[in-house]
């Protein structure tokens, strides 16, 4: 909601094997995108009955934290040889998403939504790839199932586009949710570290 100088994603495994020891990088990344999403959904869940300044500024931003927290991803990923390419699928689509999404707020709510649902769509995609390639790290099945669920919440929100009561509330819902997973999967990170 959410994979070139590293291994190529058929050597993952032995990858992973290398990276498994240090992961405090992606733990902590993992904290403060769940931290970043739980007081983004708040804002944009107060003013999410128009689209105003307010509203149209959070729509932005979050794919741009999206793409910078790629960029910390990439670099991690990279010092511990595991594969970045679906992270590099990821800065390109959160960044085109921010760029749909400043158009696409001048025209209303329901471009607004078109937009973010087909980022929902192709991101969760890539974060279901990602997990999948990193999953002998441990903690990764949130990130799948997060991924899975992002892929059928995009649907939704382009067919919400469509009614007439369309409203940006369901969105602050999907961050929230990301959120959460990001979370477990920190959690489930560190556990795994000290099963280690």
């Amino acid at each position: 909601m959410n994979t070139s100088s590293a291994a190529p994603a058929s050597s993952a495994a032995p990858a992973f094997a290398l990276a498994a020891s240090d992961t405090a990088a992606l733990r902590r990344l993992y904290f403060v995108r769940f931290a970043f999403a739980v007081v983004w959904a708040a804002l944009l869940f107060a003013s999410a009955d128009d689209l105003g300044p307010l509203s149209a500024t959070l729509l932005v931003i979050y794919p741009l934290f999206d793409a910078a927290c790629a960029v910390v991803d990439v670099r991690s990923a990279r010092a511990n040889r595991a594969p970045v390419r679906g992270l590099y699928v990821n800065i390109a689509l959160s960044t085109l998403t921010a760029a749909g999404l400043v158009a696409a707020t001048a025209s209303g709510i329901p471009a607004a939504l078109r937009v973010w649902g087909a980022w929902a769509v192709t991101a969760g995609l890539v974060q279901l790839v990602v997990g999948v390639l990193r999953r002998g790290l441990g903690g990764q099945w949130p990130m799948i199932a997060s991924g899975a669920i992002s892929t059928l919440a995009g649907s939704s929100f382009i067919a919400q586009a469509g009614k007439d009561n369309a409203s940006l509330s369901s969105l602050a819902g999907y961050a929230t949710l990301g959120g959460v997973f990001f979370l477990v999967s920190a959690l489930r990170l560190g556990r795994a570290n000290k099963a280690a």
